[in-house]
């Protein structure tokens, strides 16, 4: 019995294995490469599969998902012969498993090792400067040969993004000098700006004002004059409406002499004729008054004659 009950559970395990070897679960995104007897078959997708057991074999498991790589820091020469770090990151996705499977040993591999001569063949045609500025140019540079070579392998490279461009010390110290030169540069020019349209602003407003005060005496001139005027205007209708008699224009020149007389520097005056003239009236006028009332004083033969008085002798 005991050699019958071995056999049956050989049996069984052997039919476990059977049944495991034969139903295949693939993950989604994911595919799995069949051999029969060392030689491709077909390739399984994902959900439920079934394969010959011991004659079908699994050859590998490939993931349809994007991959990120990211490669070490390559060192690369530029055109004027410097040299910089370049790290690198690829984004690629398998397209054809039985292509990654078979038309390249390891399609890492040869993905970075094809960055790393494509990037020299393009930084290599590049100075410093336009390395430093021109990444997206070295993006799109590097990602169409890439894509176009790893199409045969069944890979798809959708992004290539460079991480870090590092220059040498001694040019990262030269261009931090010269960032700060640059720096110092715009603020001395901003600052002379500044300066340039402060001042105008302040011509401007000193210009303003003189043009408003020259404005405003010029006005004020004008209503004084009109106001003077307006003034005699009034004292001439005034005396006209009057009708003044000599006798009142005699009185108002007589009033009139000890202002023309006032300062210490007039030391010369000279009295018009017509002064004589309304003395003459003025002194009948007192005539005619000395009659009415007293005895008149005898008239003085000078009085209407015009008098001028000599400058004192130095």
């Amino acid at each position: 019995m005991q050699p019958i009950i071995i056999v049956l559970i050989i049996l069984v395990v052997l039919v476990f294995i059977a049944l495991v070897k034969t139903i295949q679960v693939i993950p989604q995104a994911s595919a799995a490469i069949v051999e029969r007897f060392g030689r491709y078959t077909r390739t399984l997708n994902a959900g439920l599969n079934i394969v010959v057991p011991f004659i079908d074999s699994i050859r590998n498991r490939i993931d349809l998902r994007e991959q990120v790589v990211p490669f070490p820091p390559q060192p690369v020469i530029t055109q004027d012969n410097l040299v910089v770090n370049i790290d690198t990151v690829i984004y690629y996705q398998v397209t054809d498993a039985r292509a990654a499977t078979y038309e390249v040993a390891s399609y890492i591999q040869a993905i970075e090792q094809l960055t790393v001569t494509t990037l020299r063949n393009i930084i290599g045609g590049m100075d410093l400067e336009r390395t430093l500025t021109s990444r997206e140019e070295i993006n799109a540079a590097l990602r169409g040969v890439l894509d176009e070579a790893t199409g045969k392998w069944g890979i798809r490279v959708n992004r290539v993004e460079l991480k870090a461009i590092e220059p040498p010390t001694s040019i990262q110290d030269s261009m931090e000098k010269q960032m700060r030169a640059d720096r110092d540069k715009r603020a001395a020019i901003l600052q002379a700006e500044g300066v340039r349209q402060s001042e105008i602003l302040k011509a401007e407003g000193e210009k303003q004002s003189a043009i408003l005060r020259a404005e405003g005496e010029a006005k004020a001139a004008a209503l004084k004059a009109e106001g003077e005027a307006q003034a005699i205007r009034t004292v001439f209708e005034s005396i006209h409406a009057g009708d003044p008699d000599q006798k009142l224009l005699s009185y108002q020149y007589l009033q009139m002499l000890p202002k023309i007389a006032e300062g210490d520097a007039n030391k010369l005056w000279i009295v018009p004729s017509e002064i004589g003239d309304a003395l003459k009236g003025l002194s009948g006028a007192l005539g005619n008054f000395g009659a009415m009332g007293g005895t008149p004083s005898a008239p003085r033969k000078d009085i209407g004659a015009p008098r001028r008085e000599q400058p004192p002798l130095d």
